[in-house]
């Protein structure tokens, strides 16, 4: 009856069809955003090899709320210092198929004032 029977399903289209663009390799990783109603989730991934380099969300954080702007701006800022000390500093931005607008903006603008450049 409604076209948007799966929202979900239409972010995953979304995202798969902005990754054909978006790749991360050992010099500039991905750092990609999933967040959910209630969580907010960002890793750095190197696509070549397969593997994290650095994560952080909202759970691990004490006394935020993943749900709100202030909690997508506290795990951007502690992937990046995890980024960094992992001495990653070019990363290349997967908003997952999100907006880039209200914690996904938060999330990356905190990243970048951290000091990660994408």
């Amino acid at each position: 009856m409604f076209n948007s029977v799966n929202k979900n399903a239409q972010r995953q289209k979304r995202h798969r069809r902005m990754r054909f663009a978006i790749k991360g390799t050992p010099q500039r990783p991905r750092l990609n955003v999933f967040r959910s109603n209630k969580q907010i989730y960002a890793q750095i991934i190197d696509d070549v090899n397969q593997i994290t380099l650095a994560q952080a969300n909202s759970r691990e954080i004490e006394d935020i709320n993943g749900s709100n702007i202030e909690g997508a701006k506290k795990v951007g800022d502690l992937v990046a210092k995890r980024a960094i000390e992992k001495n990653v500093k070019l990363v290349v931005f997967d908003r997952g198929g999100y907006l880039y607008h209200g914690r996904v903006k938060a999330l990356a603008d905190a990243a970048r004032e951290a000091g990660l450049e994408f």
